[in-house]
């Protein structure tokens, strides 16, 4: 396959590069909101371009805020630095979510090389600001492995007044025998080692077989979790209902 009309994006006018940090941060965080919705919103279709029986693409995040799964580019060097070629070959390899989070971590890396690629006239003060706006966001990773929790959602649920994060479980721990059918429902903490604080959630459904938890935050996010490894682990409190 040819990358003429991707190649095309590359190939800026001079007035067209970004250069001042603030006009580097714009570029980045424009790749970066493409990216972002391929991982998540548009994860689906972001799955089934990356079709394995193709040849070595890669996921770009376009300027103007798009993305696209495409061939690497033709030219050797490229004119900007190029994202991870061939994801599409780990794609059924791995568990989906898994799948999406390693396309994550080479996607963040990617975003990091672009901006500094253009950063290269910036002196230390010029990269330090880059940096600093750029860090200010989560990155890729973060969000796609539920680690950022969103504060700018109402609250699904309000398990009696409790606060949604706390320094100290006020909850009885998980035990093996809380690990059946009954624990649907159950309002509990969850134990995040990153900051130190336990997190109200309650526990949507529970699966005997896979010993998968889904869970709902006091901001609305979801997620699944492997139970052995909270059990284990002594990171979730259970309240009485």
């Amino acid at each position: 396959g040819t990358r003429s009309s991707r190649s095309l994006e590359f190939v800026m006018d001079i007035k067209d590069i970004p250069r001042v940090p603030d006009a580097i941060e714009k570029d980045f965080t424009m790749r970066r909101s493409g990216l972002l919705r391929a991982l998540t919103d548009e994860a689906d279709e972001l799955f089934r371009q990356a079709d394995p029986s193709r040849e070595n693409l890669s996921l770009y995040g376009n300027r103007d805020g798009t993305w696209s799964v495409e061939l690497p580019v033709e030219e050797v060097p490229p004119e900007l630095p190029e994202p991870c070629p061939g994801i599409n070959f780990a794609r059924d390899g791995m568990q989906k979510r898994d799948w999406l989070a390693l396309v994550a971590v080479h996607s963040d890396s990617w975003l990091l090389a672009v901006a500094f690629f253009y950063a290269a006239n910036l002196d230390a003060t010029g990269r330090a600001k880059l940096f600093k706006g750029i860090n200010a966001q989560p990155t890729l990773f973060e969000i796609v492995t539920n680690r950022v929790r969103g504060g700018n959602k109402k609250p699904k649920f309000n398990a009696m007044g409790r606060p949604n994060t706390a320094p100290k479980s006020t909850g009885r721990p998980l035990t093996e025998s809380d690990l059946n059918l009954a624990l649907r429902n159950r309002p509990a903490e969850l134990f995040w080692p990153d900051d130190g604080l336990w997190y109200l959630v309650e526990v949507q459904s529970f699966n005997p077989k896979t010993r998968q938890a889904k869970i709902l935050y006091a901001s609305g996010e979801v997620e699944d979790l492997e139970m052995d490894d909270i059990l284990r682990d002594k990171h979730m409190c259970l309240f009485d209902n």
